[in-house]
């Protein structure tokens, strides 16, 4: 799918020549191990890098040379996945061929090398008026959270489940840290991402890989680097079980669970636990939305969530609260019909065709292709859309029915009007 280069130790390109599209997409990716503290830095990072360079040392001179450039597109993110934390630059240009005595690859290689390795600074380190700024911006997104209910209960259920794991990280940082940054922290922390981090860089469209490769050479002079790596076995930690209620000032209320599997990414069992999901929650026609939703009426929503790289299964539901255990009571009832091996081929062929679909409708942008490869690439044996696909369809009920014995209750969250408690027995 991709085609990959070292251009130095720790440092990789992966260039994908295609003619679907008319534009080229880049995809400068800094990968670290996961830390609160450091997240809450990379994430204001991010926001400043996107803000202006030393070229461009203003946010509407950034704008206005990107708007000359046919519309470029530029910007910035923060991710996670597994125990590692991303900051990315991106930027998508129209294709040359298009545009006559315009060489705008070449344009946007170059804003991308002068945002990384130029970015705009005073007396060595970050402007301060910038600086504050993204901080407030990204502080602000944070305690957003707490507004959003679905997503905060989400990210309360996986605190509780794995206190001291990466799982309860979130990639753009904590309050705590973030009110502590100064401009000098978040400079220490670009210095580290620029010498230290895993490189990854990604290129889609209909180029010459060879020219390509040497115009990226040129604009990024990246030494040599051993990333830091996680250890194969990270260790999972223990953290709460039973039931946790909690209250807030809101009206429906958010049911939760946290169900933990053996089976990993990059196991055997992965991709038939990629269906298990699928059947009990993961689409419209699983068991949870159309038995708790459809049948009994008793959510609004209902939907399982496989988190391959953390070995968990979570299910989300909004509900009365007078109705929390009742439908945990059905939720479980679903997994025990799967553990039975109660599986139509009709819920077998759906969800296969299911998750064959969403692969594909995934490739049809350029960013969508990075992240689908992004995502596999390190899959044993190597990963195309195809061959991924084709390991989901020898997959049976039986297969389905051992999977689902792989999966475990841990913990029940509610957030509604309760007083918070905790039933080790539930």
């Amino acid at each position: 799918m991709f085609t990959e280069t070292r251009l130095t130790q720790g440092v990789r390109l992966y260039v994908r020549r295609t003619e679907q599209f008319k534009t080229l997409t880049f995809s400068i990716r800094f990968k670290q191990p996961l830390t609160a503290e450091g997240a809450s830095e990379r994430a204001v990072l991010a926001n400043i890098l996107e803000d202006s360079t030393e070229a461009y040392p203003s946010r509407a001179a950034l704008r206005q040379a990107l708007e000359t450039m046919y519309g470029t597109l530029y910007y910035t993110d923060v991710g996670k996945r597994g125990g590692y934390h991303y900051l990315s630059l991106n930027a998508e240009c129209v294709d040359d061929r298009l545009i006559r005595d315009e060489d705008i690859a070449d344009w946007t290689i170059r804003l991308l090398a002068d945002a990384v390795l130029r970015p705009n600074l005073q007396d060595g380190t970050f402007k301060s008026q910038v600086f504050e700024r993204e901080k407030q911006t990204v502080l602000e997104r944070v305690r957003s959270l707490y507004d959003d209910k679905t997503r905060y209960a989400q990210q309360r259920l996986l605190t509780l489940l794995r206190p001291e794991g990466p799982e309860s990280i979130r990639a753009t940082g904590e309050e705590t840290h973030l009110e502590a940054l100064t401009p000098e922290k978040v400079m220490e922390a670009y210095r580290r991402m620029i010498s230290e981090d895993e490189i990854e860089i990604y290129v889609v469209g209909a180029v010459d890989e060879e020219a390509i490769t040497t115009s990226l050479k040129e604009a990024f002079h990246f030494e040599e680097r051993v990333p830091a790596v996680l250890p194969e076995k990270a260790v999972r930690g223990t953290g709460k079980q039973g039931r946790v209620s909690e209250k807030q000032n809101m009206k429906q209320g958010k049911l939760h669970i946290g169900f933990s599997t053996p089976v990993m990414f990059g196991t055997e069992d992965f991709p038939k636990m990629q269906l298990t999901n699928g059947i009990f929650g993961g689409f419209p026609h699983s068991k949870l939305f159309m038995n708790v939703r459809e049948k009994e009426s008793m959510a609004y929503y209902a939907a399982s969530s496989y988190l391959s790289r953390y070995g968990l299964i979570t299910v989300s539901a909004g509900i009365d609260a007078d109705l929390a255990d009742k439908a945990v009571k059905l939720i479980d009832e679903q997994l025990e019909a799967m553990r039975a091996g109660e599986i139509t081929d009709t819920e077998l062929g759906q969800t296969k065709a299911m998750l064959a679909n969403q692969l594909r409708e995934a490739l049809d942008s350029s960013r969508g292709q990075i992240e689908i490869f992004d995502q596999y690439k390190d899959l044993p044996g190597g990963f195309t859309p195809e061959g991924w696909i084709a390991k989901w369809e020898p997959v049976t009920a039986d297969d389905i029915r051992n999977m689902a014995g792989k999966i475990d209750r841990q913990l029940v969250y509610l957030l509604s009007g309760k007083e918070e408690s905790a039933d080790e027995n539930a």
